[in-house]
């Protein structure tokens, strides 16, 4: 099979990883891909957004299926587009992205179908948040209602930094956002689930815990996730049953009754709070870094998944799992999730030594001239698997003091919570 995958970032490249081993996989192509990727498939520069000319570049390229990566082209539509052009391609349709594409619209559906979320207003001008304020006690969490690449969450002490944050939203920070969601702030530990789901039946497809904060003892401003690890020990047999049951199960039915069943990755973002999970978003994809401890724990085919998918045959097949562990840190520019620079030079990547049980994912990484730079806030995962974390920890953190790149930051405590118990 010839492979199209969408996108440039860490689960992108865990992702074309296990296609390249894939029995099933010819030729990949990444667009745009990454310095990674580079190496494992040919990267075409290209703006994914432009569908017309991707559309050429899939036909003239012979590919046989689309692997969507990121959020933003199946909220806009990428899916439904390729679909339209007989090109199979795995993803959600561009109504069952708006999962996540917007907040106001999962929240809708989980007040319609009785599902477990924290109390909420949708507010579209300053009188919505007065409103919601006074009967409201703080903290209280501010979300943008589109898509905010990881940020648009702001959790708020008291009244003036709620609306200052809502006027910046509403003067258009992030331009797919026009209203906001005030909630209330659930105390808990969080915890992501995945699913791989067809239009009959779904499969389960790992669990993660990430650290979205910037500084350590989860300090800071939210990120794109700061690293992760994977399973996440916090989801037993029991809360599973419930999160299927109240969350996921009244979720699929919803897209079905409207003729929109949902097709691809689910990210089920939970709080969990006195052993009952509470729905705090959906992700259309795979999680970023979540995917990069999630993939390399899988030991099915993942071409043979994706294609039992998009045939409705999900039920038909048995999911394997390595009986293995995996965490994964996020090495940043500095300044990040704030201004950074991009182009800084990463010289040691190639000189290192490490063994088959860990693996550097690219995501924010170019090659020019045969050398490495930095192409983003999120520059590398060094990801690794073993049976202990702290022991995973410390091999990770071994590999990054190697590395060395004095232009980097990173968090030295992922999986403080797992590894404290």
């Amino acid at each position: 099979m010839n492979i199209a995958l969408i996108g440039s970032g860490g689960r992108e490249h865990a992702l074309c990883q296990k296609i390249h081993e894939s029995k099933l996989s010819k030729n990949i192509i990444c667009i745009p891909g990454n310095a990674g990727t580079a190496k494992i498939a040919k990267n075409i520069n290209l703006d994914f957004l432009d569908f017309k000319k991707l559309l050429k570049i899939i036909k003239f390229n012979k590919i046989n299926l689309v692997i969507v990566g990121p959020e933003e082209p199946l909220v806009k539509g990428m899916v439904d587009f390729l679909t339209k052009h007989k090109i199979k391609v795995f993803g959600p349709n561009k109504y069952a992205a708006k999962l996540e594409g917007s907040k106001a619209f999962m929240k809708s559906i989980c007040k319609k179908n009785k599902i477990p979320t924290a109390e909420f207003k949708i507010c579209k001008n300053k009188k919505d948040v007065n409103n919601f304020l006074k009967n409201s006690n703080f903290p209280l969490v501010v979300k943008a209602d589109g898509l905010a690449a990881g940020k648009g969450v702001t959790i708020c002490k008291n009244k003036r930094q709620i609306l200052n944050v809502s006027n910046e939203i509403f003067k258009g920070k992030f331009k797919t956002s026009k209203k906001l969601i005030l909630e209330e702030f659930l105390k808990g530990e969080e915890a992501s689930y995945f699913l791989i789901v067809d239009k009959k039946s779904f499969k389960f497809f790992g669990s993660a815990q990430d650290h979205k904060r910037v500084g350590e003892k989860d300090v800071g401003p939210n990120t794109g996730g700061m690293g992760a690890y994977s399973p996440a020990p916090i989801i037993n047999k029991k809360l599973e049953e419930k999160i299927i049951r109240r969350i996921v199960n009244p979720t699929l039915l919803a897209l079905k009754k409207k003729k929109k069943p949902y097709t691809g990755f689910l990210y089920v973002g939970l709080m969990i709070k006195n052993n009952e999970p509470y729905l705090i978003e959906y992700n259309v994809r795979m999680g970023d870094p979540e995917c990069q401890v999630i993939i390399p724990r899988l030991n099915t085919d993942i071409l043979k998944i994706f294609n039992n998918a998009l045939e409705n045959k999900l039920n038909k097949m048995n999911i394997k799992w390595k009986k293995l562990k995996c965490m994964t840190i996020v090495l940043c520019s500095k300044g990040y999730p704030g201004k950074y620079k991009k182009n800084k030079k990463i010289k040691y990547l190639n000189k290192l030594n490490y063994n088959k049980a860990s693996f550097i994912f690219h995501a924010g990484t170019k090659f020019i001239n045969n050398e490495l730079f930095s192409n983003g806030g999120r520059v590398l995962n060094i990801t690794s698997t073993g049976k202990i974390f702290k022991i995973i920890r410390k091999n990770i953190l071994k590999i990054i003091r190697k590395i060395n790149w004095k232009d980097g930051f990173f968090r030295k405590d992922i999986g403080w919570r797992v590894i404290q118990k």
